[in-house]
């Protein structure tokens, strides 16, 4: 946790337990920083943090005070300790029932795998695309098919930079999104039949990929706020024949989790100790809350053992679909997989993206971003505290946009799903993040959607549905 969660935290418990009472006032940020010896701006993160959560409110000229209703703190869920066999994966046609709810435009989209298109600069992309290519030589509209465009690997090579990894754009491939290149990792490193390990839960997609390949499974339990158990991970590549791994190691989909950097480093430490490969699906890197961008387990790759995959899609540009993968010692072998299937992405997208980055204010926006989405996580944390029921318990990450809900062990959360379709409202229900089609009693819901009345009534009427079983 960054220092301002950890202030932030000191502050919630002091209200949980009752020490700080509703109405009283909190330590001024003079104070505050001088008792805790940490900087106003840290200070400042923390009060801004816990009020987007409800449990204080700013007076003018007056400073911050506890909520007059501050809202029951829900309780962190525990890691499931799921055995850890191997399994065949049959995930794909829940999954596409889930999607098929998101496709009327009035359902409350808590279901979606994407954030709002109004929170990204749409206009301003386009403007960028006309003038990309308008300066695109004739020439390397074919020259840069395969690799994609240089600019735009230039620009992504400096994002990485700022992480600590210093990438050469030759190793970087641009893809159709980060599908393609999870799927292009995949099928240089595993063959149909192989073991992978996955995260349990794990991101759905990442099951549907597993199930085209016919690939098995072998789940390693995830911590709702720490990440991947290492103990259980190591224990499964002594027991089998694990040819690679898929890990979320910053903001986990679905329960928002990451990896301290000791942990990734140790992560790294044990697979190359193996010489198991790891995907790292790394799509949500943009959109941490707070100042410091986390570093991603291919920071400490110095054997190439680390398939890094990103994408503009959760960031910047969802309908763009413009990826890219750092293969490390495998870059030339997917370059080629590329060139035998989709040869190239959308060159206009390539360009646009590329004058973005360069030229259209991408970090002012991805502030403006993660501000929305930190404060869209208050929201929907403060109307779950109301409405669901009690033993609710509920993940709280340090980014993204999902929430992981656990609820009592009465919910069946397919149930719930179809209930809350027929209301005009989409969730994710627990089963489809699991091989096993486990965490029947949980859900994953978005807070990627600015909130409006109507999202608190949906919240509402969710509550009154679990209360029902």
């Amino acid at each position: 946790m960054k220092r301002y969660e950890r202030f932030a935290d000191e502050i919630s418990e002091l209200i949980r337990s009752g020490v700080l009472a509703p109405g009283e006032r909190v330590p001024s940020v003079r104070q505050a920083s001088r008792h805790y010896a940490i900087s106003p701006s840290t200070v400042f993160q923390a009060y801004y943090l816990l009020e987007n959560q409800g449990l204080i409110v700013a007076r003018p000229r007056s400073g911050y005070f506890v909520r007059e209703q501050a809202p029951r703190l829900l309780t962190e869920p525990e890691m499931n300790p799921c055995v850890q066999e191997t399994a065949d994966i049959a995930v794909s046609e829940l999954v596409f029932s889930v999607l098929g709810s998101l496709q009327d435009s009035d359902t409350v989209p808590f279901g979606s795998a994407f954030p709002s298109p109004e929170l990204f600069p749409l206009p301003r992309l386009a403007r960028s695309m006309t003038k990309g290519l308008r300066a695109l030589p004739a020439d390397a509209i074919i020259a840069d098919m395969t690799a994609g465009d240089p600019d735009l690997r230039r620009q992504i090579a400096l994002r990485y930079r700022l992480t600590g990894v210093h990438l050469p754009p030759q190793e970087l491939v641009i893809t159709n999104g980060a599908m393609e290149a999870l799927n292009l990792g995949f099928q240089c490193v595993t063959s149909p039949g192989d073991l992978v390990a996955i995260e349990s839960p794990a991101f759905y997609a990442s099951l549907q990929v597993l199930e085209r390949l016919k690939l098995k499974a072998v789940e390693i339990p995830v911590h709702p706020r720490e990440g991947i158990d290492l103990d259980a991970l190591a224990e499964s590549l002594a027991r089998y024949p694990i040819k690679a791994c898929w890990f979320m190691s910053h903001l986990q989909n679905p329960l928002g989790a990451s990896l301290s950097d000791a942990k990734k480093q140790a992560l790294y430490t044990l697979l190359k100790q193996h010489q198991v490969p790891l995907i790292e699906d790394d799509v949500y890197a943009e959109l941490y809350f707070g100042t410091t961008p986390p570093a991603p387990v291919k920071h400490y790759d110095d054997e190439g053992l680390v398939i890094h995959c990103g994408s503009f899609s959760k960031c910047l540009a969802p309908g763009y679909r413009v990826g890219w993968v750092a293969g490390g010692r495998y870059a030339e072998a997917i370059s080629r997989l590329k060139l035998m299937t989709t040869i190239s992405p959308s060159v206009p997208a390539q360009v646009a993206i590329a004058d973005y980055l360069q030229h259209g204010g991408y970090d002012r926006h991805l502030r403006r971003l993660r501000y929305a989405l930190e404060a869209q996580q208050g929201h929907m944390l403060d109307a779950a505290a109301r409405y669901f029921p009690a033993g609710t318990r509920a993940t709280r990450p340090a980014g993204g946009y999902f929430l992981w809900f656990e609820f009592p062990r009465q919910v069946d959360s397919l149930r719930l799903f179809h209930m809350a379709r027929e209301q005009g409202i989409s969730i994710a229900p627990g089963p489809i993040f699991s091989a096993t089609q486990g965490y029947r009693h949980c859900a994953r819901l978005s807070y990627g959607h600015p909130w409006t009345p109507r999202s608190e009534e949906a919240m509402a009427l969710l509550g009154q549905m679990l209360a029902s079983f």
